[in-house]
């Protein structure tokens, strides 16, 4: 495996950590439809958390939460509407992000709640 690889999958580990740590409930990991990956699909009370992760070794070109674009966006709404569709799921929906950061031997987590609006 490549080493972005390796390191995007241990970002979702940590965010998976993080989440449960704060009282959600994870119900999807890496969910597809059509063209579109969710990351993480999280309930929390009774909202709808679609989680996109991002980590990055370094933000010299950025940082991590700056790389969803808006195809990216398109994507997830279309596949949460899919989602919430198919569950017959009667919950508000936030899209947020999990920007990690690793710096020589540890992360920094930030949590965007309501990270771009999905109109």
């Amino acid at each position: 495996m490549a080493i972005h690889n390796e390191l995007g999958k241990k970002g979702e580990e940590l965010a998976v950590e993080y989440l449960e740590k704060d009282g959600y409930i994870i119900l999807e990991k890496n969910w597809f439809y059509k063209k579109a990956e969710v990351d993480i699909i999280a309930l929390k009370g009774d909202v709808l958390a679609v989680i996109e992760v991002k980590t990055r070794s370094s933000n010299y070109f950025g940082n991590p939460q700056d790389f969803v674009n808006q195809k990216k966006i398109k994507l997830l709404v279309d596949a949460i509407n899919q989602y919430v569709t198919v569950k017959d799921l009667d919950v508000e929906v936030r899209f947020d992000i999990i920007a990690i950061l690793k710096n020589q031997y540890t992360f920094k987590i930030e949590h965007l709640e309501d990270a771009f609006l999905h109109f």
